[in-house]
């Protein structure tokens, strides 16, 4: 095998993605089997779930005596759910190896007017789902000495997006449960990382962002002048559970078109009128 494709190869590794059966966490499921990895696909919608390990079951080359992609249901607010969907998986493929922390929620509300409540539904989703997550895996991952964490933060994690406070403090305290897990499971063969994607419009988002004037600004601010793909963060993905990711721990990396780099540019939205010279 070339040394540039056995740096991104998978084959053999076992992952499950919570929030699979759709949008980015989706993309990741497709892309880790197209790697070689068997992947389980975690959602509350079973048949959401089963439809999307279907097709991408397809996509990896699988049929029905091979199965490479599988549905599990899995509520991540729920520790005896979480326990289930890791202990399915490893039945289902004998193993554990990779877990991407991709199940989410989005609200949308003047702060004025957010419920503690609410807030803390978002928190549960996104933070403590998943640390249940992460422990859950993680105790497979210490037994074996080996195992990789992926969470999904969010370019929310490092700049305000108004009306989206409760999202916005989730995505902030990944950052800070990346690091955490990173610091002390490293000495377990644990390596901890997370991705935060720009602006992808996916189920939870699009209403907010597509044709609209909040989307209009984010894509004059993003130098590339577009809206990401999930696919595009996918690849991320692949980097940071591959051997080519072997010594990356505690880190973020940011895909998102330039949009934290942006200052002043030239880039504007498709729809808008085009910049003056």
């Amino acid at each position: 095998m070339p040394i540039a494709t056995s740096l991104f190869d998978l084959t053999g590794k076992v992952a499950l993605v919570t929030g699979g059966a759709s949008g980015i966490g989706k993309a990741i499921a497709q892309a880790l089997a197209q790697h070689g990895a068997n992947v389980a696909i975690g959602s509350r919608t079973l048949d959401k779930t089963a439809a999307a390990a279907h097709e991408l079951n397809q996509v990896a080359g699988g049929d029905d005596n091979n199965i490479r992609v599988t549905g599990i249901a899995i509520d991540v607010t729920q520790n005896a759910a979480v326990e289930s969907a890791v202990r399915k998986t490893v039945d289902r493929f004998g193993r554990l190896d990779i877990l991407v922390n991709s199940a989410g929620v989005m609200l949308r509300k003047p702060t004025f007017e957010l419920d503690v409540e609410e807030f803390k539904k978002i928190y549960d989703t996104h933070v403590a789902g998943a640390l249940r997550c992460s422990q859950a895996a993680g105790r497979m991952f210490r037994e074996q000495h080996a195992g990789c964490i992926i969470n999904l933060a969010s370019i929310s994690s490092f700049v305000d997006l108004v009306e989206v406070t409760s999202y916005a403090c989730a995505k902030n305290a990944v950052l800070g449960l990346t690091r955490s897990l990173a610091n002390e499971w490293a000495k377990f063969g644990i390596r901890t990382n997370a991705i935060a994607p720009g602006f992808v419009p996916t189920d939870i988002n699009k209403k907010m962002i597509e044709n609209t004037d909040r989307g209009r600004r984010i894509l004059e601010h993003t130098p590339m002048g577009r809206f990401g793909k999930a696919d595009e963060i996918a690849g991320a993905a692949v980097y940071l559970a591959s051997p080519a990711g072997a010594f990356v721990n505690g880190h973020t990396l940011v895909v998102d078109g330039g949009y934290l780099a942006s200052g002043i540019g030239d880039a504007c939205a498709p729809w808008a009128p085009p910049p003056k010279a």
